[in-house]
Protein backbone atom coordinates (compact mmCIF):
# COMPACT_ATOMS: atom_id res chain seq x y z
CA UNK A 1 0.00 0.00 0.00
CA UNK A 2 1.58 3.10 -0.99
CA UNK A 3 0.21 5.92 1.55
CA UNK A 4 0.14 9.59 1.24
CA UNK A 5 0.75 11.30 4.80
CA UNK A 6 0.12 15.12 4.77
CA UNK A 7 1.39 17.12 7.53
CA UNK A 8 3.62 14.17 8.19
CA UNK A 9 6.15 16.31 9.74
CA UNK A 10 4.58 17.76 12.79
CA UNK A 11 3.78 15.78 16.23
CA UNK A 12 1.13 13.42 15.74
CA UNK A 13 1.93 12.68 11.58
CA UNK A 14 5.51 12.49 12.63
CA UNK A 15 4.58 9.65 15.07
CA UNK A 16 2.62 8.05 12.76
CA UNK A 17 4.76 7.73 10.04
CA UNK A 18 7.53 6.39 12.01
CA UNK A 19 5.57 3.71 13.60
CA UNK A 20 4.31 3.03 9.41
CA UNK A 21 8.05 2.47 8.84
CA UNK A 22 9.48 0.89 11.97
CA UNK A 23 6.76 -1.90 11.48
CA UNK A 24 4.59 -0.57 14.46
CA UNK A 25 1.68 -0.57 12.64
CA UNK A 26 -0.81 -3.41 11.11
CA UNK A 27 -0.77 -1.22 8.26
CA UNK A 28 1.34 -2.98 5.40
CA UNK A 29 2.92 0.22 3.99
CA UNK A 30 5.24 -0.09 0.97
CA UNK A 31 5.56 3.23 0.10
CA UNK A 32 5.01 6.15 2.35
CA UNK A 33 5.16 10.27 0.86
CA UNK A 34 4.83 12.72 3.32
CA UNK A 35 3.90 15.93 2.16
CA UNK A 36 4.45 18.83 4.64
CA UNK A 37 5.17 22.52 4.16
CA UNK A 38 7.66 22.39 7.22
CA UNK A 39 6.19 25.80 8.95
CA UNK A 40 6.81 26.49 12.53
CA UNK A 41 5.02 22.95 13.52
CA UNK A 42 6.71 21.30 10.70
CA UNK A 43 10.22 19.92 11.61
CA UNK A 44 12.10 17.60 9.48
CA UNK A 45 13.93 16.59 12.72
CA UNK A 46 11.21 14.71 13.82
CA UNK A 47 11.28 12.29 10.56
CA UNK A 48 15.49 11.93 11.49
CA UNK A 49 15.09 8.52 12.25
CA UNK A 50 13.64 7.19 9.70
CA UNK A 51 14.74 9.81 6.88
CA UNK A 52 17.20 7.19 4.77
CA UNK A 53 14.55 4.53 4.62
CA UNK A 54 13.86 3.00 1.24
CA UNK A 55 9.97 3.66 1.80
CA UNK A 56 10.20 7.21 2.45
CA UNK A 57 9.64 10.11 -0.05
CA UNK A 58 9.36 13.89 1.62
CA UNK A 59 8.00 16.30 0.29
CA UNK A 60 8.13 19.73 1.13
CA UNK A 61 4.66 21.70 -0.37
CA UNK A 62 1.46 22.82 0.30
CA UNK A 63 -2.12 20.97 0.76
CA UNK A 64 -3.58 23.98 -1.16
CA UNK A 65 -1.43 23.79 -4.01
CA UNK A 66 -3.60 22.58 -6.77
CA UNK A 67 -0.74 21.50 -8.81
CA UNK A 68 1.60 19.46 -6.56
CA UNK A 69 -1.34 17.38 -4.58
CA UNK A 70 -2.80 15.68 -8.06
CA UNK A 71 0.46 14.65 -9.23
CA UNK A 72 1.92 13.28 -5.32
CA UNK A 73 -1.71 11.28 -5.28
CA UNK A 74 -1.12 9.36 -8.64
CA UNK A 75 -0.61 6.09 -7.76
CA UNK A 76 -1.86 6.72 -4.00
CA UNK A 77 -3.50 3.87 -2.07
CA UNK A 78 -4.52 6.33 0.49
CA UNK A 79 -4.71 9.43 2.49
CA UNK A 80 -4.22 9.93 6.29
CA UNK A 81 -4.67 13.83 6.56
CA UNK A 82 -2.81 15.65 9.44
CA UNK A 83 -2.39 18.70 7.61
CA UNK A 84 -3.39 21.66 10.02
CA UNK A 85 -2.79 25.02 11.82
CA UNK A 86 -3.67 23.91 15.20
CA UNK A 87 -3.11 26.29 18.05
CA UNK A 88 -6.35 27.75 20.00
CA UNK A 89 -4.46 31.06 20.69
CA UNK A 90 -2.79 31.67 17.44
CA UNK A 91 -6.35 31.21 16.12
CA UNK A 92 -7.91 33.63 18.13
CA UNK A 93 -4.87 36.16 17.05
CA UNK A 94 -5.11 35.39 13.28
CA UNK A 95 -7.59 32.84 11.92
CA UNK A 96 -6.63 33.25 8.23
CA UNK A 97 -3.99 30.57 8.10
CA UNK A 98 -6.40 28.42 10.02
CA UNK A 99 -9.28 28.65 7.35
CA UNK A 100 -6.41 28.32 4.12
CA UNK A 101 -5.07 25.38 5.06
CA UNK A 102 -7.74 23.44 7.49
CA UNK A 103 -10.73 24.48 5.02
CA UNK A 104 -9.50 25.38 1.60
CA UNK A 105 -6.46 22.87 2.22
CA UNK A 106 -8.42 19.82 2.70
CA UNK A 107 -10.58 20.57 -0.19
CA UNK A 108 -7.69 20.47 -2.51
CA UNK A 109 -6.74 17.69 -1.40
CA UNK A 110 -10.21 16.34 -1.67
CA UNK A 111 -10.37 16.83 -5.48
CA UNK A 112 -7.46 15.60 -6.21
CA UNK A 113 -8.37 12.46 -4.11
CA UNK A 114 -11.57 11.87 -5.87
CA UNK A 115 -9.78 12.58 -9.79
CA UNK A 116 -6.84 10.48 -9.00
CA UNK A 117 -9.03 7.51 -7.41
CA UNK A 118 -7.41 7.33 -4.06
CA UNK A 119 -9.35 4.30 -2.18
CA UNK A 120 -9.01 5.66 1.33
CA UNK A 121 -9.25 8.87 2.59
CA UNK A 122 -8.91 9.18 6.60
CA UNK A 123 -8.92 13.11 8.09
CA UNK A 124 -7.55 13.81 11.27
CA UNK A 125 -9.62 15.96 13.18
CA UNK A 126 -10.22 16.96 16.92
CA UNK A 127 -12.94 17.01 19.45
CA UNK A 128 -13.07 20.60 19.92
CA UNK A 129 -15.39 20.75 16.63
CA UNK A 130 -18.16 19.47 19.29
CA UNK A 131 -17.99 22.70 21.56
CA UNK A 132 -17.73 22.44 25.70
CA UNK A 133 -19.72 20.05 27.56
CA UNK A 134 -20.86 19.79 31.16
CA UNK A 135 -21.06 16.34 31.77
CA UNK A 136 -21.03 13.12 30.23
CA UNK A 137 -19.61 12.58 27.12
CA UNK A 138 -20.10 13.30 23.22
CA UNK A 139 -21.08 10.79 20.57
CA UNK A 140 -20.29 10.90 17.04
CA UNK A 141 -23.47 11.93 16.26
CA UNK A 142 -23.35 15.48 18.30
CA UNK A 143 -24.11 18.18 16.60
CA UNK A 144 -20.95 20.23 15.80
CA UNK A 145 -20.70 23.77 17.82
CA UNK A 146 -17.01 25.14 17.88
CA UNK A 147 -16.17 27.61 19.93
CA UNK A 148 -13.00 28.81 18.44
CA UNK A 149 -11.54 30.07 14.80
CA UNK A 150 -9.11 26.67 14.76
CA UNK A 151 -12.09 24.69 16.07
CA UNK A 152 -14.46 26.23 13.11
CA UNK A 153 -12.18 25.83 10.80
CA UNK A 154 -11.92 22.01 11.75
CA UNK A 155 -15.51 21.51 11.96
CA UNK A 156 -15.16 23.06 8.53
CA UNK A 157 -13.00 20.63 7.17
CA UNK A 158 -15.22 17.87 8.64
CA UNK A 159 -18.08 18.62 6.74
CA UNK A 160 -16.23 19.17 3.91
CA UNK A 161 -15.19 15.47 3.90
CA UNK A 162 -18.64 14.41 5.21
CA UNK A 163 -20.06 16.34 1.64
CA UNK A 164 -17.42 14.19 -0.40
CA UNK A 165 -18.59 10.90 0.64
CA UNK A 166 -22.19 11.49 0.60
CA UNK A 167 -22.07 13.25 -3.03
CA UNK A 168 -19.16 11.41 -4.64
CA UNK A 169 -18.85 8.52 -2.78
CA UNK A 170 -15.27 8.74 -1.74
CA UNK A 171 -14.76 6.47 0.93
CA UNK A 172 -13.36 8.83 3.84
CA UNK A 173 -13.02 8.35 7.66
CA UNK A 174 -13.34 11.13 9.96
CA UNK A 175 -11.40 10.89 13.39
CA UNK A 176 -11.56 13.21 16.53
CA UNK A 177 -9.27 13.01 19.14
CA UNK A 178 -9.07 14.21 22.63
CA UNK A 179 -5.59 16.09 23.62
CA UNK A 180 -2.72 14.18 22.75
CA UNK A 181 0.46 14.60 24.47
CA UNK A 182 4.09 12.95 23.58
CA UNK A 183 7.28 13.36 22.28
CA UNK A 184 8.09 15.42 19.64
CA UNK A 185 5.13 17.79 20.19
CA UNK A 186 6.04 21.77 19.67
CA UNK A 187 6.90 23.41 23.07
CA UNK A 188 3.46 25.98 22.46
CA UNK A 189 1.00 23.12 23.59
CA UNK A 190 0.43 22.58 27.72
CA UNK A 191 2.36 19.87 28.62
CA UNK A 192 5.83 20.40 26.76
CA UNK A 193 5.76 24.53 27.15
CA UNK A 194 5.37 23.90 30.64
CA UNK A 195 8.46 21.36 30.87
CA UNK A 196 10.52 23.34 28.66
CA UNK A 197 9.53 26.61 30.60
CA UNK A 198 10.29 25.02 33.92
CA UNK A 199 13.61 23.54 32.90
CA UNK A 200 14.39 27.06 32.18
CA UNK A 201 13.68 28.16 35.24
CA UNK A 202 10.73 30.24 34.35
CA UNK A 203 6.99 30.69 35.68
CA UNK A 204 4.22 28.89 33.28
CA UNK A 205 0.48 30.23 33.18
CA UNK A 206 -2.67 28.72 34.72
CA UNK A 207 -5.74 30.22 32.74
CA UNK A 208 -8.44 31.64 34.74
CA UNK A 209 -9.73 29.23 38.18
CA UNK A 210 -7.48 26.21 36.27
CA UNK A 211 -10.52 23.81 36.80
CA UNK A 212 -10.93 23.49 32.73
CA UNK A 213 -11.04 19.60 32.02
CA UNK A 214 -9.50 17.51 29.34
CA UNK A 215 -9.17 14.02 28.21
CA UNK A 216 -5.37 13.20 27.65
CA UNK A 217 -4.19 10.48 24.59
CA UNK A 218 -0.88 9.67 24.52
CA UNK A 219 -0.11 9.67 20.68
CA UNK A 220 0.73 6.26 19.93
CA UNK A 221 -2.73 5.80 21.34
CA UNK A 222 -3.86 8.18 19.20
CA UNK A 223 -1.85 6.72 15.72
CA UNK A 224 -3.00 3.14 16.93
CA UNK A 225 -6.48 4.27 16.95
CA UNK A 226 -6.11 5.72 13.50
CA UNK A 227 -4.49 2.86 11.67
CA UNK A 228 -7.76 0.81 13.06
CA UNK A 229 -9.98 3.32 11.34
CA UNK A 230 -7.68 3.21 8.21
CA UNK A 231 -8.29 -0.12 8.35
CA UNK A 232 -11.81 -1.48 9.25
CA UNK A 233 -13.39 1.97 9.35
CA UNK A 234 -17.16 2.17 7.82
CA UNK A 235 -16.89 4.55 4.89
CA UNK A 236 -18.34 7.62 5.04
CA UNK A 237 -17.95 7.32 8.80
CA UNK A 238 -16.46 9.50 12.17
CA UNK A 239 -14.52 7.73 15.05
CA UNK A 240 -13.94 9.61 18.64
CA UNK A 241 -10.61 8.52 19.79
CA UNK A 242 -10.75 9.05 23.70
CA UNK A 243 -7.89 8.63 26.24
CA UNK A 244 -9.99 8.42 29.07
CA UNK A 245 -8.29 10.34 31.49
CA UNK A 246 -10.09 13.20 32.40
CA UNK A 247 -7.89 16.14 34.55
CA UNK A 248 -8.33 19.60 35.25
CA UNK A 249 -5.53 21.73 34.18
CA UNK A 250 -4.78 22.59 37.80
CA UNK A 251 -4.71 18.79 38.69
CA UNK A 252 -2.77 18.52 35.44
CA UNK A 253 -0.23 21.48 36.38
CA UNK A 254 0.72 20.08 39.90
CA UNK A 255 1.78 16.86 38.01
CA UNK A 256 3.87 18.36 36.00
CA UNK A 257 5.02 20.59 38.60
CA UNK A 258 6.16 17.47 40.72
CA UNK A 259 7.78 15.90 38.24
CA UNK A 260 10.35 18.46 37.66
CA UNK A 261 10.76 19.49 41.07
CA UNK A 262 8.81 23.09 41.30
CA UNK A 263 6.31 24.19 43.36
CA UNK A 264 3.38 26.23 42.83
CA UNK A 265 5.30 29.55 43.03
CA UNK A 266 6.35 28.35 39.47
CA UNK A 267 3.21 28.76 38.09
CA UNK A 268 1.51 32.30 37.37
CA UNK A 269 -2.10 33.03 37.29
CA UNK A 270 -3.28 34.37 34.04
CA UNK A 271 -6.83 35.69 32.52
CA UNK A 272 -8.92 33.06 31.05
CA UNK A 273 -8.99 32.55 27.18
CA UNK A 274 -11.75 33.78 25.26
CA UNK A 275 -13.83 31.39 24.40
CA UNK A 276 -12.18 28.72 26.06
CA UNK A 277 -13.98 25.54 26.04
CA UNK A 278 -15.32 24.49 30.21
CA UNK A 279 -14.84 20.36 29.27
CA UNK A 280 -13.82 17.86 26.31
CA UNK A 281 -15.28 14.12 26.94
CA UNK A 282 -15.38 11.75 24.10
CA UNK A 283 -17.39 8.80 23.68
CA UNK A 284 -15.52 6.27 21.94
CA UNK A 285 -17.72 3.46 22.19
CA UNK A 286 -17.86 3.03 18.03
CA UNK A 287 -13.84 2.45 17.67
CA UNK A 288 -13.61 -0.04 20.57
CA UNK A 289 -15.96 -1.96 18.73
CA UNK A 290 -13.33 -2.14 16.00
CA UNK A 291 -10.70 -3.30 18.98
CA UNK A 292 -9.38 -0.36 20.19
CA UNK A 293 -8.06 0.50 23.73
CA UNK A 294 -5.77 2.91 24.99
CA UNK A 295 -2.34 1.15 25.85
CA UNK A 296 -0.56 3.41 27.19
CA UNK A 297 -1.19 4.19 31.25
CA UNK A 298 -0.99 8.17 31.77
CA UNK A 299 1.35 7.99 35.03
CA UNK A 300 3.83 6.21 32.96
CA UNK A 301 3.31 8.34 29.58
CA UNK A 302 3.78 11.43 30.85
CA UNK A 303 6.72 10.46 33.54
CA UNK A 304 8.35 8.98 29.99
CA UNK A 305 7.23 12.17 28.02
CA UNK A 306 8.80 14.48 30.70
CA UNK A 307 12.03 12.50 30.46
CA UNK A 308 12.17 12.75 26.82
CA UNK A 309 12.08 17.16 27.09
CA UNK A 310 14.32 17.29 29.54
CA UNK A 311 16.56 14.45 27.78
CA UNK A 312 16.16 16.86 24.63
CA UNK A 313 16.55 20.38 24.97
CA UNK A 314 18.73 19.78 21.24
CA UNK A 315 15.57 19.31 20.08
CA UNK A 316 13.53 21.95 21.46
CA UNK A 317 15.51 25.28 22.37
CA UNK A 318 15.84 25.95 18.69
CA UNK A 319 11.81 26.33 18.72
CA UNK A 320 11.47 28.37 22.09
CA UNK A 321 14.05 30.55 20.63
CA UNK A 322 12.61 31.40 17.55
CA UNK A 323 9.25 31.84 19.87
CA UNK A 324 11.11 34.32 21.79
Amino acid sequence: MHILVTGGAGFIGSNYVRRLLNGHSDIAADRVTVLDKLTYAGNSANLAPVEDHPELRFVEGDIGDPALVPELLTGVDAVVNFAAETHVDRSIHDAAAFVTTNVLGTHNLLQAALRTGVSRFVHVSTDEVYGSIDSGSWTEEWPLAPNSPYAAAKAGADLLVRSYARTHGLNVGITRCSNNYGPHQHPEKLIPHFVTTLARGGTVPLYGDGLNVRDWLHVDDHCRGIDLVLAKGAPGEVYNIGGGVELTNRQLTGLILDACGADWSSVRRVPDRKGHDRRYALDDTRLRALGYRPQVDFSRGLAATIAWYRENPAWWEPLTAAAA
